[in-house]
Order: structure tokens, then C-alpha cells, then sequence
């Protein structure tokens, strides 16, 4: 008798954990090959993509799910590479680094991760915040946060008085002198200890500012802030540690200096020239545009006392170039991965930016690629992510219409799997 009830046990527990879901398509987007496919069925077993079928097939097993997505286009989750997902914008942003605790930062960044993904981003890159992006990426993977799947690159790197040097704009007696743990560098050796502080703190990126930036509180977002040597210093120890490193970047002379030294990723872009579009090309970096914040920062520039005085001639300078660059450098034939900088505008309303790539002159498919296939290759995940295939992970998006015919729809995400795993239907 307990042999047979071991063995029912058995069965039964075999029998849930080979559970499918299968998920009738009306139309696929084919992100691999660019094109929109029609009556597909997705069969979905665990967390990864068991079958891609012809038609609308029912399931044979009684344990078996079905979701009808016929009236929908259905997608790969996409991926963002530049967000900050420790806080959103505000006239009081620059007051909580001393108001708020990282618990309270944490506490936020729970419900910034859970808006990002429903609005269909299913793993980011985070560019940088205090610690709390590489909790939550560790909670997230834990399954006890909702959010995206995140790859993080802890705090900036910067030099001293530079974009991401954490005590820019305080009195003489909080500014103290910051070195490479707190991810300020100025040398080779400081360069090589900051990013092995990175790596010790969890980071699984690098990001540097090569340049100036709009929001700090420095006075130029464009001048050029490492020399060419700490930066492939930053790079050469970056690679033992196995990861890549991202330049922050308006300025065109300290594109350079990060191109030639080995940076794999350029952030905004800003004042790129054709030189630099052709280095680029030359050394297979790619281009990250973050439109959005570019345009967000000049909007909220002409709301008084939004941000602080010394902020408000770079936003209303740099801001509103990024489109056309963009648009340039599409043309030119740069490399592009799509980013945003969420965080710099509020989390959630990433998708606006391939409405303002297409603006910008680049096919819908192809703004759909560079969240998809190109980066999934970024983050050496190319046989995991971007592509809606066996033997990939199940992350699934849908929108009630076909991007390619009305690209507005990307703003409404009406169906979000991640891992397998339902989170908005």
C-alpha cells in the first residue's frame, strides 16, 4: 500500500512539474529574422520556451495551460540598457541623498522594479546608484521582489569633482576627498582598485563618466573628465574580472578617449561627430541614446526651481541634441542598443523611446531589434534572451496592436512574462 501512494505521489508531482503553458499568438514578431509572423502557438514549460508551433494548438494534458493573446502581437520582453532604478526625478532629488536611508531607498526601488516590468521590461541594465541596485538585483533573482532581470554596475566611476563624483555641490566640510571605493579615480592605480572594489561590491558592469553631465552639480556636462590611459586601465581589469565597461558621454573628445581605450558601450552621445561615428564603427562599440532623458530634462529645465540653478543651462543645451545625433549616427551606420536612462524621467514610460527612435528615422523592427537581439548579445546572453525560439528564456510581452502598423502601442504592454512566470495578463 505505501509503495503504490509513493508511486501516485510520484506521478503526481511529475505531472505538475511538466505543466506547459501554451500561448496562442495572432501575430509574432520574429526579431531574429525582422519579420511578423501570424497563428503561432508559443508552448512555454518551467521557465523556458519549449516549442514555437504553427497555428493555434490545444494542449493534450489536462494540467496544461492555455492563454489566448489571437487578438494581440506578442514579443520578446525587451531589454533597457541604461536605467538608475534607486529613485525617479523630482525637484527634491538632490535633498535625499541626505533625507533618505538606504532602507527607504530600497523600499522605492521595489516599486520602481515592479513598473518597469509591467511595462514590458523584462531585464535592464542598471548605470549606476549606492549599493541598492545589486540588493534588488539579488532579491529579484531570489524571487522575493518583483522586477526585471537586472545587470548593474554599482556606483559610477568618476573623477574627483567629475560627473559621478558623490560629493559635488556640498560645503568644504561634507566633501571630503573620495577615492576609488567610493568610485572616484585619479590615476592607473586608482583606476585598477576601483573596479575591483566594483567587483567585490557585486557589480557586473563597469561604468565610467567619461565627461561631464547634465545633472551633477558641476558646471560643464561636456568636458572631457579621464585620461585615455586610466580609462583602458579601467577596461584591461574590467575584462579579467569578466565584464565590459559603459561610458557616460557628451562631449565628443572624451568619446574618443573611451573608444580607443575599449569601451564597448557610449551613453547619450551627445556631441558625437562623424570622426567619432566612424571610431565607433572601427572598434564595434556601440551606441546607447537615451532620447528620452534628453528630452525630459529640457522639458522640466523651464519649470522653475525643478532643478537646481546650476543644472538648468546644461539640460537646456544638451538635452535637446540627442534625437538628431541619434538620427545621424542611425544613418551613419553606428552600432545601437537601446537605453533609455530611466530614472532621469520616471520609470515605467520607457517604451517612449522607440517612438522618438522611429522619429529619428530608424525602422520599427529595428528599434525592436536593438531591445531584443542586440541586447541580449550586449550582455553576453544571445542564446537566452531576445529571441521568441526553443530553448530560450520565457520572457513574453504582447500589445494589443502590431508596433510595425501603429507604434504608439508600445506604451500600453498588455501582457508580461518573465522566467515562465505570469505577471500581467
Amino acid at each position: 500500500m505505501k509503495k503504490t501512494l509513493s508511486f501516485l505521489l510520484l506521478l503526481f508531482s511529475a505531472a505538475a512539474f511538466s505543466q506547459s503553458t501554451y500561448i496562442h499568438c495572432g501575430k509574432l514578431i520574429d526579431t531574429q529574422n525582422g519579420k511578423v509572423l501570424t497563428k503561432k502557438t508559443i508552448v512555454v514549460s518551467g521557465n523556458t520556451i519549449s516549442s514555437v508551433r504553427d497555428g493555434y494548438l490545444n494542449p493534450t494534458n489536462s494540467n496544461d495551460k492555455v492563454i489566448d493573446l489571437k487578438s494581440k502581437t506578442v514579443m520578446p520582453g525587451w531589454i533597457d540598457m541604461h536605467v538608475h532604478v534607486e529613485g525617479d526625478p523630482g525637484p527634491t532629488k538632490y535633498l535625499e541623498s541626505f533625507t533618505l536611508n538606504e532602507a527607504d531607498v530600497a523600499f522605492n526601488a521595489q516599486g520602481i522594479a515592479r513598473r518597469t516590468l509591467m511595462a514590458g521590461f523584462t531585464t535592464v541594465r542598471d548605470l549606476g546608484g549606492k549599493g541598492v541596485n545589486v540588493s534588488l538585483r539579488n532579491a529579484i533573482n531570489r524571487g522575493t521582489v518583483v522586477g526585471p532581470r537586472i545587470y548593474t554596475s554599482e556606483k559610477s566611476l568618476a573623477t574627483t569633482g567629475g560627473h559621478a563624483d558623490p560629493t559635488n555641490g556640498r560645503n568644504k566640510e561634507l566633501m571630503g576627498d573620495p577615492g576609488p571605493k567610493e568610485g572616484v579615480v585619479n590615476s592607473i592605480e586608482d583606476a585598477r582598485k576601483a573596479v575591483r572594489q566594483r567587483y567585490k561590491n557585486g557589480a557586473d558592469w563597469i561604468k565610467i563618466t567619461a565627461t561631464g553631465g547634465v545633472l551633477s552639480m558641476a558646471k560643464s556636462g561636456s568636458n572631457p573628465q579621464f585620461f585615455e590611459e586610466e580609462i583602458a586601465a579601467i577596461v584591461e581589469v574590467a575584462k579579467d574580472y569578466g565584464m565590459k565597461v559603459a561610458a557616460h558621454a557628451h562631449g565628443d573628445e572624451g568619446m574618443q578617449r573611451a573608444i580607443k581605450a575599449g569601451v564597448k558601450t557610449i551613453e547619450h552621445g551627445t556631441e558625437m561627430s562623424p570622426e567619432t561615428m566612424e571610431l565607433m564603427k572601427k572598434h564595434n562599440a556601440f551606441y546607447v541614446p537615451t532620447i528620452s532623458a534628453g528630452k525630459y530634462v529640457a522639458q522640466q529645465a523651464a519649470i522653475p526651481n525643478f532643478y537646481p540653478e546650476i543644472i538648468v543651462p546644461k539640460a537646456l543645451a544638451i538635452g535637446p541634441k540627442i534625437q538628431d545625433t541619434f538620427g545621424r549616427a542611425y544613418k551613419a551606420g553606428v552600432p545601437i542598443a537601446f537605453g533609455t536612462d530611466a530614472g532621469v524621467f520616471p520609470h515605467g514610460e520607457n517604451a517612449k523611446e522607440f517612438i522618438f527612435m522611429t522619429e529619428a528615422g530608424m525602422p520599427v523592427m529595428k528599434a525592436l531589434q536593438s531591445a531584443t537581439v542586440t541586447n541580449a548579445e550586449l550582455l553576453d546572453m544571445k542564446d537566452k534572451l531576445g529571441v521568441l525560439t526553443a530553448g530560450y528564456l520565457a520572457d513574453i510581452i504582447a500589445t494589443d496592436e502590431d508596433p510595425t502598423q501603429n507604434i504608439n502601442t508600445v506604451e500600453n504592454v498588455v501582457f508580461v512574462m518573465k522566467d515562465g512566470v505570469v505577471y500581467k495578463e
